[in-house]
């Protein structure tokens, strides 16, 4: 039923050319050799290879998941296929410089790579993506010996990598690990623990994976002072770098999943012999420090991941709401008269406008998110340099909790649109839904992430990001120069005022008792916060649109850049008022949550 276009194919070049300006990057040394006819024909690649070799199986993977039969993982033929040619396209190392074998891509563009890849088939697009958030950890962190032996064969996809950190007694709470690492002579040490719920954590896709473990060195400094950061190999490498026995890591089952079916979800065992060998990355008892660059940056992914699955769905649902017809709208609604496509109904415009309002601003969102990434690694202003880092750390939660919030949000309204055939599993919305509602779990729960934003990023180094933050959306409202977007910048301006007076109540009751109604009612902050700066994302699309539209004469683009202003309007009017609640809660410290007993559920 539904077309083969993952992505509307205006709606990449708008956001990349027209609202985030990325040719501009091309002026900058490290990208001096790119230009937008490079940017386009990456682009292209990533839709060709998304959509004739990982769209076709999403469906088959979801049914026929990864199986373990005591010793190997086996999967589908398509996953590995799928897989060979991510590999051979060179995307793992795409954003690499050129010097170690990578395309020396701006993160804007890589992001939007990403998006074909999430839309066709989540699952098998995860594998490559670890690796390549693994890569960014050792690249960064490792000592040269380390990266020696094993970065040039995961930038090839030759070997996979992974993330360790939940155990079965700890989730978020990585203070509470128990996984062991004891130094031998020779500098190596030797792991001991297990790991669950590992994302790719084995396969045999590639001929090694690679896997980073948070472990303790015993006598080490209590609590999260005392995580080191390991790499753990599947199998050990020789002298000379070529692959050896076995590690001790192993497999002691699969876990099987609501969504993301095809994308192997392990149970890991190390050093149940005595012979894991890991070794140290950075410094020990910095484990967590660098973990994070790896969190952070798959917090952008799991965000954009959200927003791409929310899409596709959105897609799904508008080509089968085009095409079912139902029901008559007057004057035509005689029973002679034939009937409507059920996209002519007003609700189900409304269901339909709500998707393209979730998706497409948490698309904006991801992108403006990837683009900072992008200003940081290129501007030569220290001053400018350390602002947009701390943006960038300030948003992160909200990159990662909106989209997978609202990404799901659109892929049920997408099933209500499909009706009944949305519920069946012979239509493809219901696995949409699935394989998106692992993402408000995914690299720490909205929860957490509400509770990051509320007690730390928002305060933070005097509140610089937030002062920052105003500056951005301050100069992009002040620079609107078209009728629609002016008047849904006026109705923005009073909610970021709201925003402003309660940050300031809460900086008063922070050191009060009062402070723990916060716990309860971080939520609240997180639905002000990302909604205003969705808003804000809705309003530079809508502006851009209004603009392109007072030149354009292709029908095409005018429909799409009345779309976008559209979903503008939507965004503002129906879902950027619902914070009010949220406003009254936190400006009455309101306790309802706090105050529950335990005896009382």
């Amino acid at each position: 039923m539904a077309t083969d276009t993952l992505i509307n194919e205006y709606e990449l070049p708008f956001q990349l050319y027209d609202v985030l300006d990325v040719e501009r990057l091309t002026e900058h040394t490290k990208f001096s050799e790119h230009n937008r006819e490079t940017f386009d024909a990456v682009l292209d690649t990533a839709d060709k290879i998304a959509t004739d070799l990982f769209l076709p199986h999403n469906h088959l993977a979801d049914k026929d998941e990864p199986q373990f039969d005591g010793k190997t993982v086996s999967m589908i033929d398509d996953v590995k296929v799928a897989f060979d040619a991510f590999r051979d396209s060179g995307f793992i190392a795409g954003r690499y410089s050129f010097e170690v074998g990578g395309m020396q891509l701006p993160e804007t563009v890589m992001t939007a790579v990403a998006g074909y890849f999430m839309a066709a088939n989540p699952s098998t697009t995860a594998y490559p993506f670890l690796t390549t958030a693994a890569i960014n950890v050792i690249s960064h962190f490792a000592s040269e010996d380390v990266k020696d032996a094993f970065m040039p064969r995961m930038l090839t996809g030759e070997f996979t990598g992974t993330m360790a950190l939940t155990e079965p007694h700890a989730g978020s709470s990585l203070a509470d690990i128990k996984t062991t690492a004891t130094e031998q002579e020779d500098g190596s040490y030797r792991i001991k623990g297990s790991k669950i719920y590992i994302s790719g954590g084995d396969h045999e896709l590639s001929d090694n994976i690679v896997h980073l473990v948070l472990a303790k060195i015993p006598g080490g400094p209590a609590g999260v002072k005392g995580i080191s950061l390991f790499v753990v190999p599947k199998y050990r490498l020789k002298e000379d770098g070529s692959i050896g026995e076995r590690n001790d890591v192993h497999l002691t089952g699969l876990l099987h999943k609501l969504g993301y079916r095809g994308t192997t979800s392990t149970a890991l065992s190390f050093g149940d012999k005595g012979e894991c060998y890991g070794y140290l990355v950075g410094e020990p008892h910095f484990g967590l420090r660098y973990m994070f660059k790896m969190m952070n940056e798959a917090r952008i992914g799991v965000g954009f991941g959200a927003a791409m699955i929310g899409y596709r769905g959105y897609q799904y649902s508008l080509d089968y709401a085009k095409d079912r017809t139902q029901g008559r709208i007057a004057p035509n609604n005689k029973p002679e008269h034939d009937a409507t496509a059920i996209i002519n109904h007003g609700d189900v415009k409304r269901m339909l406008l709500a998707q393209k309002a979730y998706t497409e601003g948490a698309m904006a969102l991801c992108l403006y998110g990837s683009n900072l990434i992008d200003r940081i690694n290129t501007s030569d202003d220290d001053t400018l340099q350390n602002e947009l880092s701390e943006l960038l750390d300030l948003l992160t939660p909200v990159i990662k909790a909106w989209p997978s919030e609202y990404g799901p949000k659109a892929n049920d309204l997408g099933i209500q649109v499909l009706g009944g055939a949305g519920y069946t599993r012979e239509y493809h919305a219901e696995q949409f839904w699935r394989d998106n509602r692992l993402n408000p779990i995914h690299e720490g729960t909205n929860g957490v992430q509400a509770l990051d934003l509320s007690f730390r990023k928002i305060w933070q180094n005097q509140g610089l990001g937030m002062q920052v933050l105003k500056r951005e959306i301050t100069n992009d409202l002040q620079s609107i120069t078209t009728p629609e977007s002016a008047k849904l910048a006026g109705k923005l301006m009073p909610y970021t005022e709201h925003l402003h007076n309660v940050l300031v109540h809460l900086s008063k009751i922070l050191p009060t008792e009062k402070a723990l109604t916060l716990t309860g009612n971080a939520q609240a902050l997180m639905n002000i916060f990302a909604s205003i700066v969705v808003s804000w994302m809705w309003i530079r699309q809508a502006s851009t649109a209004e603009q392109l539209l007072a030149q354009e004469q292709a029908s095409d683009k005018q429909n799409f850049y009345h779309g976008k202003i559209q979903a503008a309007k939507y965004f503002i009017d129906w879902e950027l008022p619902t914070i009010q609640r949220d406003i009254d809660l936190l400006n009455n410290d309101n306790s309802v949550c706090t105050d529950m007993e335990v005896e009382w559920f």
